[in-house]
């Protein structure tokens, strides 16, 4: 271990720290995290997490998430500039004309969004458990889904739900596209294909299956499978390794990078420890709102 990662790992106890990080946080941001899960896992670390404070290692809407979840802790985000442009790509005001247009609808939001915009929603959902959140509704409901009209879509296909869908999406995965997935077909012809539900039709077509990230990791864990092809942000890889040694795992294409994910260093993560720096705040009346939208999500 390096010095500074001995570093934080004393200061995380002396100042009762909790740290989460995101899949796809780089390997060393992983190393001295206290959990490494995928959206939802995390939102549930971050409801029951002990200690005094929160350094979530991932991007700001996670961060708000676990304040919403956690209001009396004080939440850290080592990188405040670490967005997500799916999230940006609608606003409370955007959600609400949406939501005039369609009246006595019921909206699902993707955690992938502010905490502005899940205060306007109904319930929240993560690409774990988003057929499930939508198979719980009313059938007689019409669905509004956003931001992502990619998860959105799936969904749909999945559920044969009456779903109207906004138009975001992740650039990550949108870079992802059917020839992309042919292309490393032949070089990996007998691997077997994961590929993430934010991915464009097209490619989970032709997929094996379409999973999130901790589904991905529990698939190729329990699988015969001894290669896969992966089409997420390379820094799965990590816990992919550590989990399931001795098989091979091939990104669809060296490109599948997510920028934001990848600004939090070991640096940043000291310097917040160490200063309570980039402490992140919800407004009282947009957490108590979004709060039953994502407590709506966690029940199910």
């Amino acid at each position: 271990m390096t010095e500074i990662m001995e570093k934080i790992m004393s200061l995380k106890s002396e100042k009762e720290a909790v740290l989460l990080a995101h899949h796809y946080e780089p390997e060393e941001v992983q190393a001295v995290a206290d959990f490494v899960g995928d959206s939802l896992a995390l939102s549930r670390q971050a409801a029951s997490a002990p200690g005094k404070r929160i350094v979530f290692c991932g991007v700001y809407f996670m961060a708000e998430t676990a304040k919403i979840l956690s209001p009396d802790k004080k939440v850290l985000l080592p990188e405040p500039e670490a967005g997500c442009p799916m999230a940006d790509m609608i606003s409370a005001e955007e959600l609400r004309g949406f939501q005039a247009g369609f009246p006595g609808s019921v909206t699902v939001c993707y955690v992938n969004s502010s905490a502005a915009v899940k205060a306007e929603s109904d319930v929240c959902c993560t690409s774990s458990n988003a057929v499930r959140v939508v198979e719980s509704l009313p059938k007689d409901k019409r669905i509004l889904f956003v931001p992502d009209k990619f998860l959105g879509g799936y969904v749909k296909s999945r559920t044969g739900r009456d779903i109207e869908t906004w138009s975001g999406f992740c650039p990550t995965h949108a870079r992802i596209t059917a020839d992309v997935v042919r292309q490393a077909r032949k070089r990996h012809p007998d691997a077997t294909m994961l590929v993430h539900p934010e991915c464009r039709p097209e490619v989970i077509a032709l997929a094996d299956a379409a999973l999130s990230t901790g589904q991905m990791i529990e698939y190729a864990e329990k699988s015969p499978a001894r290669a896969f092809l992966i089409g997420t942000e390379k820094g799965i890889l990590t816990q992919l390794g550590k989990k399931c040694p001795g098989k091979a795992f091939h990104l669809l294409s060296k490109d599948i990078l997510c920028p934001n994910m990848k600004k939090i260093t070991l640096e940043k993560i000291l310097f917040s420890l160490e200063h309570d720096a980039g402490e992140v705040k919800v407004d009282d009346g947009i957490a108590k709102r979004a709060k039953k939208a994502i407590d709506a999500m966690l029940v199910l």
